[in-house]
């Protein structure tokens, strides 16, 4: 019997966010309101997923690190603050092993990202917490705009890869027609290393952190993570 993991959080987004974190699903746990003591009950709330851990080192913001409410609020108030918002591209999925294996996802629904976009024009960047790989988020949403006639044009193929699109250029889902804005108007897609720790050996094999590491020894994945992640947050 498989498990049917659900979306525990609504899209946390803002009339004047500027910038859009998306990634795929928080792991189950989340779902069946099972969290560890150190977890947060939101976006990105995992203790094992270092997204939050790069932030706080990033702005030295002393988050808290476990179930209160106090905990959700700090990372809201930070979203607010820098116009970020979080639109994961999974709305829900079965799995047959209650795990957090992107491969692992099966009869995948997907949100309706471009809607969103639309919805909220103070919007020009999308942030992915992980790449073009097999049920990444990066890979759902290039299949997700095929929808919409879209596609992503390159702008820099060096990791973190850099791509953008033209939102006035969405044809009707249905129709496939394109109602052409009058004006353009471009979002920018970064494609960040996933912040999860599965992610480490892909971060093994990036020339630049091979060429940090022989600089400094004591260079670690997660100050490389962080030095990525400081330009986007």
């Amino acid at each position: 019997m498989s498990f049917f993991h659900k979306h525990p959080y609504q899209p946390f987004i803002q009339p004047n966010t500027e910038k859009l974190i998306v990634g795929t699903l928080p792991p189950p746990r989340f779902s069946t309101g099972k969290l560890l003591e150190k977890d947060v009950d939101f976006c990105y709330g995992s203790y094992y997923n270092s997204l939050w851990l790069f932030i706080d080192e990033i702005h030295n913001l002393n988050l808290r690190y476990d179930n209160s409410q106090a905990a959700i609020e700090e990372r809201k108030q930070f979203l607010i603050q820098h116009k970020i918002g979080v639109c994961d591209i999974v709305d829900s999925c079965e799995r047959e092993k209650i795990d957090a294996s992107d491969l692992g996802m099966q009869n995948i629904q997907l949100r309706d990202v471009i809607s969103y976009l639309q919805k909220y024009p103070s919007i020009h960047t999308i942030l992915f917490t992980g790449g073009n790989s097999k049920n990444g988020p990066e890979y759902f949403f290039r299949r997700h705009i095929k929808q919409y006639n879209l596609k992503l044009e390159v702008v820099s193929d060096v990791v973190p890869r850099i791509h953008q699109f033209d939102l006035s250029l969405a044809a009707d889902k249905d129709s496939k027609k394109i109602s052409k804005q009058t004006q353009s108007r471009y979002i920018k897609t970064v494609s960040l290393t996933s912040a999860s720790g599965a992610a480490n050996r892909a971060v093994g094999s990036i020339p630049l952190y091979r060429k940090l590491k022989a600089e400094n020894t004591k260079f670690t994945t997660f100050d490389f993570r962080v030095l990525q992640y400081r330009e986007f947050f």
